[in-house]
């Protein structure tokens, strides 16, 4: 990889960001990290704001292709396998995306020009998405009938909550996010939380077919 590289540079200031946070991370930090020079930093992202809005847009463009891969086969594979297709791709994506996702995570809860922005359109996008997979999951009589935008945001908590406190699943609880084997394990206890707290039980008689 060339030293004054795009890549590199991103790469760079994302492990700055999350070490010594946004504020306290300069345009010469990252061009010394990067093995690069300020003048390549200021010709791809004009400034450090620049370089933020970036690893924004990077994040989220990801983010909501892999929301929209899930909820593409709503129609054909009902909402309650959509829900936990959807939060699977999420998690193995922040999972392979760790720094990156934590920093993000972080930044959006400051309120800020641009995480007004943020807010005013990747995460309208993701709520459509959601709001639609309940609304039809209810609508089929797949879910119960639960508050929509309460649902949105104990899902969002379950699914933000690894990366976000990453030193505590680590240090702690010794769970290591960024390991495919949490990814996957991580998916099937969002699914059965779905089974559990969202899904509407099975009338008695049609529960007795199933065991049998």
């Amino acid at each position: 990889m060339r030293k004054n590289s795009k890549a590199a540079i991103v790469e760079a200031a994302i492990t700055l960001f999350n070490i010594k946070g946004f504020n306290g991370t300069s345009i010469r930090d990252i061009a010394k990290k990067a093995g690069t020079n300020v003048a390549n930093i200021s010709y791809y992202f004009n400034n450090k704001n620049g370089l933020l809005e970036y690893c924004f847009t990077i994040f989220f463009e990801k983010y909501l292709h892999e929301i929209e891969k899930g909820f593409a086969n709503l129609d054909s594979i009902g909402a309650i396998a959509t829900l936990k297709k959807m939060s699977k791709n999420i998690i193995q994506f922040q999972s392979q995306n760790i720094h990156l996702t934590r920093f993000i995570l972080r930044e959006t809860s400051i309120d800020s020009q641009v995480i007004r922005e943020i807010m005013s359109t990747y995460f309208v996008k993701e709520k459509y998405y959601f709001k639609q997979v309940f609304e039809e999951g209810m609508e089929t009589g797949e879910f119960r009938l639960l508050s929509v935008n309460y649902m949105i945001m104990q899902l969002k908590g379950l699914m933000a909550m690894p990366f976000l406190n990453s030193q505590y699943a680590t240090e702690v609880l010794h769970i290591f996010p960024n390991e495919e084997y949490f990814a996957n394990k991580y998916s099937i206890e969002i699914g059965n939380w779905i089974d559990t707290f969202i899904t509407k039980p099975l009338p008695a008689q049609k529960l007795k077919v199933v065991n049998n």
